[in-house]
């Protein structure tokens, strides 16, 4: 096949390819707020969250996040964001639910919480929201999932959501506008390497 050939066929799939994107734009002019549901054994769920706060601190919005699992470990991106103006960043718990050891404390810990979440997902000031963990609080029925479910489906019009957390309910991905599905094909942990700060927390 000759260059010039290469370079027609080329064209022509990328013309293609421009009238479909175009036509997806086109047909996609409803503005509101999405909630996105990031779950999955893999590693990436928090990281992929605090890249979208990352992104909307660069566009001036206001951000909260509520982390309901990591209450006993100092993490880069509380330090970090804990720092920026428009952040309200709010870490709840005593630690992971492994590391208490005391069914009665998580179940306070995570209602205490909700309580906090629920007041910002009725906070049209945020543009942003993150969930980080919530999905263990269904799990081990920490939390009234209905009442999530219901305070999440009635946020401000323009709040966007993102919950992350293994294991998400089906109820969980109904609801929500985009499931993103994490996999591990490898990982360090389990080949023996240490946690890493900077990566894992």
């Amino acid at each position: 096949m000759s260059e010039s050939t290469r370079e027609e066929r080329h064209n022509q799939r990328m013309k293609r390819t421009k009238e479909i994107v175009d036509k997806r734009i086109a047909a996609s002019q409803e503005e509101r707020g999405v909630f996105i549901l990031l779950t999955g054994n893999g590693k990436g769920k928090s990281s992929s969250a605090f890249g979208m706060v990352a992104r909307a601190l660069g566009h001036g919005q206001k951000v909260a996040v509520v982390q309901f699992v990591k209450g006993r470990m100092e993490t880069g991106e509380q330090n970090f964001f804990d720092q920026q103006e428009n952040v309200d960043f709010h870490v709840m718990g005593d630690g992971f639910t492994w590391e208490t050891q005391s069914r009665e404390k998580d179940i306070a810990s995570a209602q205490e919480a909700w309580a906090t979440a629920k007041k910002i997902l009725q906070d049209e000031r945020y543009q942003l929201v993150i969930f980080d963990e919530m999905t263990y609080m269904f799990k081990y029925d920490y939390l009234d999932l209905d009442d999530v479910l219901e305070a999440i489906a009635h946020r401000p019009k323009m709040q966007n959501l993102v919950l992350t957390g293994r294991g998400a309910k089906p109820e969980l991905k109904a609801l929500a506008d985009t499931v993103s599905v994490i996999m591990d094909e490898k990982h360090a942990f389990k080949a023996g390497v240490k946690a890493q700060k900077g990566i894992e927390w």
